[in-house]
């Protein structure tokens, strides 16, 4: 993860110098904005990996006498059953639909994925998962 972290700092630095000579080159607002807006959000995910890679332990990737097998295993815990994914993908493809088309379609999408992502916070929360 320490690798990672220091490739996303690296890339807004990147980031950073084409939003200042695209800025200045170019006179556009909308573009530069989403320069500095993409600097701001890799500087963010930068400092996040740099920031868990302190405090878990070494990984194989970060070991550069790692052999492949070395990462092998267990990755974490994943919902074979949640349908709550699919209700967020067709809540947020409204949404993003209802900026090309009309707001008013916000009505229907907003429901949709505030549905979506509460079922999916809370879908082990119920049944015998469920805390007293």
């Amino acid at each position: 993860m320490k690798v990672q972290g220091w490739m996303f700092m690296w890339l807004s630095v990147f980031v950073l110098a084409m939003a200042v000579v695209y800025g200045l080159w170019s006179k556009e607002a909308a573009g530069t904005t989403a320069l500095f807006m993409a600097f701001g959000l890799c500087v963010m995910i930068g400092f996040y990996l740099g920031f868990t890679a302190r405090r878990v332990d070494t990984l194989a990737q970060d070991n550069k006498e790692a052999d492949v097998a070395d990462e092998a295993g267990e990755v974490g815990f994943f919902s074979p059953h949640s349908w709550q994914p699919l209700a967020l993908g067709i809540g947020g493809a409204l949404a993003f639909l209802g900026v090309a088309i009309g707001w008013w379609l916000l009505y229907f999408s907003a429901p949709l994925i505030m549905l979506g992502l509460f079922g999916w916070v809370f879908e082990y929360y119920r049944g015998e998962n469920r805390t007293q």
